[in-house]
């Protein structure tokens, strides 16, 4: 079978199952069971393939089919130019996370600092502004040991574990330590709205990471009370938020003696990200 027969067939049985991505995704899955680039085998349609990649191949599009995220499946995505290990105890990095560690970085360049990472989960936020603060250390915390590995190993990955330290605990168990940044991507959708999720979302990435409680400001609360307290004076506080949830946050963050500095906003025009000042 050839390479180009093997894409249609891959790209047929995603499309009978409403895969919009369903082209690509073929594309993606064939480029990981041959080990070569995306482009290589679009110039070597004509090339015959083997009858232990087929067989492979047609594993990968089964998952895809069931909507699996071809992230969980490839075991990696990318995420400010850099390659990230995923697996099913972390959520996907996202774009629109990269807008708040594109501000954090222009903002706080050149600065030496310590950031504390609440909910860590690959580690891609923190590990992303430390390659740009070249000075600064940071700290990574979340209640799953699996996550804690994955965090880890991104690390190490990318040349960065002596400027960081992982720990499996809760946010709610940090005292004695001041930080200069915390940033946190918590929990924010609505317990009511999980069903509504995608399904790729909804059967895959792992629930503890979505669900922010009745009103979805749950987990975005404590992290604004504990930062009002581990947060040196003037230290930023960068947040996360779901779509329509930036008044409410503001506010929050104004009763606890916070100001807003940014308001960062989605390719879409939503506003995702909150990044405030402690005041004295």
């Amino acid at each position: 079978m050839q390479i180009l027969d093997l894409l249609n067939s891959g790209s047929q049985k995603l499309k009978s199952n409403n895969v919009i991505s369903h082209r690509l995704d073929s594309e993606i899955l064939l480029a990981k069971t041959l080990n070569k680039e995306r482009e290589e085998l679009l110039i070597n349609l004509n090339k015959k393939v083997s009858q232990q990649d087929i067989k492979y191949f047609k594993k990968l599009i089964f998952r895809r089919s069931l909507n699996e995220p071809i992230a969980y499946i490839l075991k990696e995505k990318e995420f400010w130019s850099k390659k990230f290990y995923v697996n099913k105890n972390t959520l996907i990095p996202r774009p629109e996370t990269e807008l708040m560690v594109e501000k954090i970085t222009k903002y706080l360049k050149k600065k030496n600092i310590i950031i504390l990472d609440i909910g860590t989960g690959t580690g891609c936020i923190l590990l992303s502004i430390l390659s740009e603060l070249k000075s600064s250390k940071g700290v990574g915390i979340d209640i799953c040991r699996e996550v804690i590995k994955v965090a880890t190993k991104n690390s190490i990955k990318h040349n960065l574990k002596h400027r960081i330290k992982f720990y499996k605990k809760s946010f709610t168990e940090i005292y004695n330590q001041k930080f200069d940044l915390v940033v946190s991507n918590p929990p924010y959708i609505k317990k009511k709205e999980l069903k509504n999720l995608k399904a790729d979302i909804k059967n895959f990435e792992p629930k503890l990471a979505l669900d922010g409680g009745n009103d979805g400001l749950d987990v975005i609360k404590k992290v604004i009370y504990k930062s009002k307290e581990i947060l040196k004076v003037k230290g930023m506080l960068a947040l996360e938020i779901g779509n329509e949830q930036f008044k409410k946050v503001s506010i929050i963050l104004k009763k606890n003696k916070f100001s807003v500095r940014f308001l960062i906003k989605d390719y879409k025009d939503n506003v995702r990200s909150v990044i405030s000042v402690k005041e004295n």
